[in-house]
């Protein structure tokens, strides 16, 4: 299987398994979104998500924000 060049992996948006306590690169990429505000989140940072809805969120006020409207 051929890899995607480096300087397309930095700009592209990572597709991932979210698990608990971890999670799981399907597609490379260097950001995900965050499903609450929209901004990019890098995975370098990424420490919240929902496993149920597999959804990432740039900080915990935007996932209490989610909790609140799936409850």
């Amino acid at each position: 299987m051929a890899k995607a060049p480096a300087a397309q992996t930095e700009t592209a948006q990572a597709t991932l398994h979210y698990g608990d306590g971890e999670f799981v690169v399907l597609k490379p990429g260097r950001f995900v979104t965050c499903a609450v505000s929209g901004k990019s989140i890098p995975l370098e940072i990424l420490r919240y998500w929902s496993v149920s809805l597999q959804e990432a969120y740039v900080g915990p006020n935007e996932a209490f924000q989610r909790l609140g409207q799936v409850e």
